[in-house]
């Protein structure tokens, strides 16, 4: 039986979390810190479980340099519940703001406020996406089912990724060739939020940087693009700059923890721009399901229903471990470590993958490249030769490298818990592997 040590991981998720966070992790379970219960007993409604809510968000605020005008909240439903969240609370602000508007306007005349507003959203409803992986590409297509009952053309795709590049996902077009629905400021109505997924676990497709064309152009939030991004698998390895959002979330048990709880980040304002559920139903909007609905689960702290607090504890002991690695040499912001110490990592293996061309392709573009999930093909996608890759890796205890199923080829996750000498060891492995058989 292999110990710990002798493997290295690179599944996409679950990933692999610290060996000190699963040592502490497994104490906890069995019994807390000697209170004779395993987290998994406690109550999540008592004053240990909420301290350890309190603590995680606190190191989370603390390293991913969260303003206090955002809210931070643990939801069910992992990333793909959040695609429909998404709508179901963006679209409810959007009708809000438009009530409010309506009713400024029109002096308090419900039944013109009601029918205005019904015009509004048959007329100028649209929600902007990016479509530059399988993950954006899913989120679009739950976004139009939720919105099917009121007709078509709702859902705008902005960009297509796979148009330019023969059907395949792997570059983000040029910002120039993206057709985004037009702001107040430039001359159109200005959609309900866009829509992108930052890293694209499948594609090995990541943006290199928050994209100039959503940078805010009014301080106005009624009149200024709502940015929502899924980070899940990029989650805490790079500095943002969170007040250009308006909603960030991802899954934990990529970069953060476990499986079980969703973070989300969001402003302030939006949990009070929320119409009456009647007021939605009437113009043919219906209310988000409870679970999913975002003012409902900050007001009671994330504790609406039974939250898993072992999987926030995980996160908060990875959070604390990142902070007390970078902090001594980044005291300021030490994400700025853990971001140099992703591209290291990254660039190991690209710059490796790139010195032999004729045996690894790289599936994605150089200016789209993952620092997180790096895909590639060998011998331009030979079944024969990615099995005898695959093979030769388990031998050395190299795990998870097998590509998504939908896609096929070789993924290496580079998750934050990947240590250099881990990389180095896979790395080991492709030049050994490139290099011609001996005759």
């Amino acid at each position: 039986m292999p110990t710990r040590e002798e493997i290295t991981y690179f599944g996409a998720g679950p990933a692999p979390l610290p060996t000190p966070v699963l040592a502490a992790g497994a104490q906890a379970f069995l019994n807390y810190e000697n209170t004779g219960l395993s987290l998994a007993e406690v109550s999540h409604r008592s004053p240990l479980a909420n301290k350890i809510l309190a603590d995680t968000k606190s190191a989370l605020r603390t390293f991913l340099e969260i303003p206090d005008t955002y809210e931070i909240i643990f939801m069910h439903g992992g990333g793909t519940g959040e695609f429909s969240a998404v709508v179901f609370n963006l679209v409810a602000v959007w009708v809000e703001q438009r009530r409010r508007q309506a009713e400024k306007e029109l002096g308090g005349d419900e039944e013109k406020v009601l029918e205005r507003v019904r015009k509004e959203v048959r007329e100028d409803l649209r929600l902007d996406y990016l479509v530059t992986g399988s993950w954006s590409l899913k989120a679009s297509q739950e976004a139009a089912n939720l919105l099917e009952p009121l007709g078509e053309n709702f859902t705008n795709v902005a960009v297509d990724a796979r148009k330019d590049n023969g059907g395949k996902f792997g570059k983000i077009p040029d910002e120039g060739t993206w057709s985004l629905t037009p702001t107040r400021k430039e001359g159109g109505k200005g959609s309900a939020f866009v829509y992108y997924c930052d890293n694209e676990t499948v594609d090995g497709v990541e943006f290199p940087s928050f994209p100039k064309c959503l940078e805010p152009q009014s301080q106005d939030e009624e009149d200024e693009r709502l940015i929502v991004t899924d980070m899940s698998s990029n989650f805490i390895s790079r500095k943002v700059d969170v007040s250009k959002y308006a909603v960030i979330f991802g899954g934990a048990q990529k970069n953060i923890g476990i499986t079980d709880i969703t973070l989300v980040i969001l402003r302030k304002s939006l949990l009070a721009t929320t119409p009456p559920p009647s007021f939605l139903h009437a113009v043919g909007i219906w209310s988000p399901p409870v679970i999913f609905h975002w003012p409902t689960i900050a007001k009671n702290n994330s504790l609406y229903n039974t939250l898993p607090i072992f999987s926030v504890w995980i996160a908060g002991q990875v959070l604390r471990a990142l902070l007390a690695l970078h902090s001594p040499s980044h005291p300021t912001s030490p994400i700025v470590g853990q971001e140099a110490l992703s591209a290291q990592k990254a660039k190991i293996l690209y710059d490796i993958l790139d010195a032999n061309p004729d045996v690894y392709q790289v599936c994605a573009d150089k200016n789209a490249r993952s620092r997180m999930n790096i895909c590639w093909r060998i011998a331009g996608g030979d079944a024969a030769k990615e099995k005898e890759f695959l093979e030769g890796a388990e031998k050395r205890g190299l795990q998870g490298l097998k590509g998504h199923r939908s896609v096929g080829g070789i993924r290496a996750s580079n998750y934050n818990a990947v240590s250099v000498e881990n990389v180095r060891k896979l790395a080991e492995w492709l030049v050994d592997f490139a290099q011609p058989p001996m005759t």
